[in-house]
């Protein structure tokens, strides 16, 4: 990833990836979502969700409870 952002967020399973994404876009923060998952296999791989540094400490706040 490039300089200036950060991992804030990682999981095997795609719907979750993407409430993720849509809890910090309705708070108003960019999110990139990394998709490392195999083609092939899907049972292989996880999904990443990226912000700007400075949006880095609130969006793990947000995101704490859909971790568990």
């Amino acid at each position: 990833m490039e300089e200036g952002w950060k991992e804030v967020f990682i999981t095997a399973i795609e719907y979750k990836s993407e409430m993720a994404k849509d809890i910090l876009e309705n708070q108003g923060i960019n999110t990139v979502v990394l998709n490392q998952h195999d083609s092939a296999y899907q049972n292989f791989g996880e999904f990443s969700l990226y912000v700007a540094q400075e949006n880095a400490t609130r969006a793990i706040e947000l995101l704490k409870e859909l971790k568990n």
